[in-house]
């Protein structure tokens, strides 16, 4: 037989081509005469007819495949008109339920909310288990334990998560040393944001192999994330001597030593951690700790890698900014700030006020008492300490102790807003709005949601919250927030400067002395928006001069930079990014990124494999 692929003679009697291997379907000349007298031995057979036969068989199967293609492009669009349907009829029960008075249209949101994420997180975790099942079971010897497995296994199946992860737990109890389950529940602790928990499990697992590498990486993580710095680093050295290859051990690592304030040997990890995986998160680090140790020029080089991959990090555009402002390219640097700025709305770098009007000491808030006060006091703590989830967990326990209590829906919306929670921040912030019965009380809850607003990028939903709060003659602390934050969001959609002036004006009018730096601030930006950079400088200067902050400061740098003055430019930059909160920055989005990594998971399959 003669191969359709190559043309190689074979026997008869071969089904597979010996030259390459591929089947053998067509009958050459070269046949024996056992295969029919209707086949001439000395048939002429074109290798030509044959590829020619092969060519139309691909155009068929790629007319197949396009029609699939097409028929799951109509699905996806059918499946996407029914989620918009859904969602729309949804979102009409609840206005009529809101209308009739039976539930708040935004406890119903929050609810559904809450049902999908729960949805997702069952999902999730049965995708999660269905790749350690065989492992999970090989080191299953109980019946009892098998026996629970099976049921776990049932309750994912129904996405009944909780219930699964606690018959997990029961047959873990069973047998404490099927390493592969407690594993597991240690993932899905980590990915879950359960990091006490994720951390028993893994020094669990190391009481019984010191070296087992994906513990070793997780509790070194987890350490990072709860601030002992000296134990992360030795637990993820460990991890490296365990496994010299491992990505995200280096690229943790680094994160470490960079917080231990030494950038030198924390760019050297991250430069072999990108060796093995190109990450923006990681290549920012690095250009950040080129920097502080005094490279610009390198560190400007992985900035541009870095904004480049990933154009939102705008952490990235902002060093790299200071970057070249210290090589003397002002142009460059001016171009990098306004990137970092145009990026601002999304990632709440205006909530100054907000954070302002909840912590004062002569608050509007109304006191809480009892266990929610215990509660918000504990994420009050936390939240000062950086410790976010942390911080979110006590703020949730305070709010479902006491759901309707303006105090706490306000303290979880700050909560919120520092960790870019959007939908939680808004969801909270209406319904403080809405319970809001005092008129600063209404103010703050409205400054709540028009951070939340401007942040999805809604700048003119935030305008008519603004207007509303203007409605129904308020008081002037009333009308110099709203006054203010009208101004914020005119000056950046950059449209109607002359009114974003005017407002910027009569609420600096309007504002008692202790909220005059807000809307100095909001004016001298509306003041850069129109090109009268001097002024700008002026309003910006009073505004950190009365208190700074690193959105004022970053402002003030610009336009310092616009008018030429490039060495004051430099230390209102340098100043913004020492007072930049370090919990809701690149650390925290580290944190995500190590928790959405598929590196420990391809580990634990690879160790399943040898």
């Amino acid at each position: 037989m003669l191969c359709l692929a190559c043309g190689a003679d074979n026997p008869g009697e071969h089904r597979h081509c010996r030259r390459c291997q591929r089947p053998l379907v067509v009958p050459s000349a070269a046949a024996s005469e056992e295969m029919g007298e209707w086949l001439a031995k000395d048939a002429p057979v074109s290798l030509d007819e044959h590829l020619l036969e092969r060519v139309s068989v691909l155009e068929e199967a790629l007319q197949r495949t396009a029609e699939g293609v097409a028929r799951l492009a109509a699905a996806v669009a059918k499946l996407d008109r029914s989620i918009l349907l859904g969602q729309a009829g949804a979102g009409t029960v609840f206005e009529m339920l809101e209308e009739r008075g039976v539930v708040p249209e935004g406890a119903c949101r929050g609810a559904w909310r809450d049902g999908l994420e729960r949805e997702l997180a069952a999902m999730e975790l049965r995708e999660r288990f269905a790749g350690a099942r065989e492992r999970v079971a090989a080191a299953c010897d109980s019946a009892a334990a098998r026996r629970l497995l099976g049921e776990a296994e049932r309750a994912l199946a129904v996405h009944d998560a909780e219930g699964a992860l606690a018959l997990f737990e029961r047959a873990l109890r069973r047998e404490p040393g099927n390493l592969p389950l407690a594993l597991f529940l240690a993932e899905a602790a980590f990915a879950g944001g359960d990091g006490s928990r994720a951390l028993r499990l893994c020094e669990a697992i190391l009481a019984r192999e010191p070296r087992q590498l994906e513990a070793l990486v997780y509790s070194g993580v987890l350490l990072h994330e709860r601030g002992d710095l000296p134990a992360a680093e030795a637990r993820l050295r460990e991890a490296l001597r365990r496994d010299r290859e491992s990505f995200l051990a280096r690229f943790a690592l680094g994160s470490v030593l960079a917080a231990r304030g030494r950038p030198r040997l924390a760019a050297r990890q991250l430069e072999k951690a990108l060796a093995l995986r190109e990450m923006p998160q990681a290549r920012f680090l690095l250009g950040r700790c080129l920097h502080e140790s005094g490279r610009a020029a390198e560190a400007i080089v992985h900035l541009r890698r870095a904004v480049a991959a990933d154009p939102d990090l705008e952490e990235a555009h902002y060093l790299l900014g200071l970057a070249s402002l210290d090589l003397g390219q002002r142009r460059r640097a001016l171009a990098s700030f306004r990137a970092a700025q145009r990026l601002n709305p999304r990632k709440l770098h205006y909530q100054d006020l907000v954070t302002f009007l909840s912590g004062r000491p002569t608050s509007p808030l109304p006191p809480v008492e009892g266990r929610p006060a215990e509660a918000r006091a504990a994420g009050e703590r936390r939240r000062g300490r950086g410790h976010g989830r942390g911080a979110l967990r006590a703020a949730g326990t305070a709010l479902r102790l006491a759901p309707d209590h303006p105090t706490v829906l306000i303290s979880y919306a700050m909560v919120c807003l520092a960790l870019g929670r959007l939908p939680e921040l808004e969801t909270a912030a209406r319904r403080a709005l809405a319970l809001a019965s005092g008129d600063m009380l209404k103010a703050t809850a409205a400054a709540a949601l028009i951070a939340a607003l401007r942040g999805a990028g809604r700048l003119r939903e935030g305008n008519r919250v603004g207007r509303e709060l203007l409605a129904g003659n308020p008081s002037s602390f009333a009308q110099t927030i709203a006054y203010y934050e009208l101004a914020y969001n005119l000056a950046e959609l950059e449209e109607d400067l002359d009114r974003a002036l005017d407002y910027a004006r009569r609420a600096l009018d309007l504002a008692p002395e202790e909220l005059r730096q807000f809307p100095l601030a909001a004016l001298g930006w509306v003041h850069y928006k129109r090109r009268e950079y001097a002024e700008a400088v002026d309003c910006l200067s009073r505004s950190s001069a009365l208190g700074p902050s690193s959105t004022t400061l970053t402002h003030l740098g610009m336009a310092l930079l616009a008018v030429g003055d490039e060495k004051r430019a430099r230390g209102a930059f340098r100043r913004a990014r020492s007072l930049e909160p370090r919990s809701g920055g690149l650390e925290e989005r580290m944190m995500e990124c190590m928790r959405s990594s598929s590196e420990l998971a391809a580990r634990v399959q690879e160790r399943g494999s040898e």
